[in-house]
């Protein structure tokens, strides 16, 4: 939600903490709930182009390895000369899903539940203020600890709900999840806007419609956007949407255009496009 108008200064320029460590436990169970509950047929669906729900599996299963440090023999973490880290992390994530492609799903379920009890456990125990992994969606590098472990709670619940639509499910629309995950998700806000001049005390709000939602506020300050309303002021700018457009714009499930087709602007319609342009993965 808003920040305090005192983040327009000094160190706080994410927002508020968010702590999603309590959900992991339970993200855990929906998740392994949902892939016993599969059909051996619909292991072999679209769930993201070029990977199938199997691939998309074994891929949360290498996130879970690479947050604990487990080595795999044959897959080797390390960025090479040059490599941008968007592209090391694209190239080790399919060297990964390759890697595991004759896994049975039986085996990639129980690696599932074993790895990711552990992640969950580690989560817990963490220290929400310590320096965490970048979060380059977010400009955070390093970002703070509460930011890192709720970006990897949206990026499990992301794939879930692409394993649901895979196999002809909806999104699970359970508000405890989806408020933490587009909370998380508006973070990205300051960062997209970042190449947007506009002068100082322009505010822009977004609103989300149903389960989950909430409203956001970014200022513009003298040197950057802020995660905060200014005092007193009127946003200039309001885009309203629904929970679903917006989780699926943040995750480019559908693209900006299709966004802004269906998002309600009040204000100047520039700042809504620019707004629109909000990416919470690495993409």
């Amino acid at each position: 939600m808003s920040a305090p108008a005192d983040s327009l200064s000094g160190p706080v320029r994410l927002g508020e903490p968010i702590d999603a460590r309590p959900l992991f436990a339970s993200e855990l169970t929906s998740l392994l709930d949902l892939l016993r509950a599969l059909r051996p047929s619909e292991w072999n669906n679209t769930a993201v182009p070029g990977w199938t729900v199997h691939d998309l599996a074994a891929h949360v299963l290498g996130d879970f390895h690479g947050r604990l440090g487990w080595r795999t023999p044959g897959h080797e973490r390390i960025i090479a000369p040059g490599e941008t880290l968007e592209a090391f992390i694209h190239r080790i994530n399919q060297e990964w899903v390759e890697l595991h492609a004759h896994q049975s799903h039986a085996a990639i379920v129980e690696g599932l539940e074993l790895a990711g009890s552990q992640v969950g456990r580690r989560f817990e125990s963490a220290d929400l203020h310590a320096a965490g992994m970048a979060v380059s969606w977010a400009g955070a590098d390093p970002a703070p600890a509460w930011l890192d472990i709720a970006r990897e709670f949206t990026e499990y619940w992301t794939h879930r709900q692409q394993i649901r639509h895979a196999t002809g499910r909806s999104t699970d629309s359970g508000a405890r999840a989806l408020s933490k995950v587009l909370d998380t998700f508006m973070r990205a806000l300051p960062h997209t806007l970042r190449d947007t001049q506009a002068p100082a005390g322009t505010q822009l709000h977004v609103v989300i419609d149903g389960p989950g939602g909430g409203t956001w506020a970014v200022t513009a300050t003298p040197d950057r956007w802020s995660p905060a309303e200014a005092p007193g002021s009127r946003p200039t700018t309001t885009v309203s949407l629904d929970w679903e457009t917006a989780w699926r714009l943040c995750t480019r499930g559908i693209d900006p255009s299709t966004a802004l087709a269906r998002v309600r602007v009040s204000g100047e319609r520039q700042l809504a496009v620019a707004a629109c342009q909000i990416v919470s993965i690495v993409h």
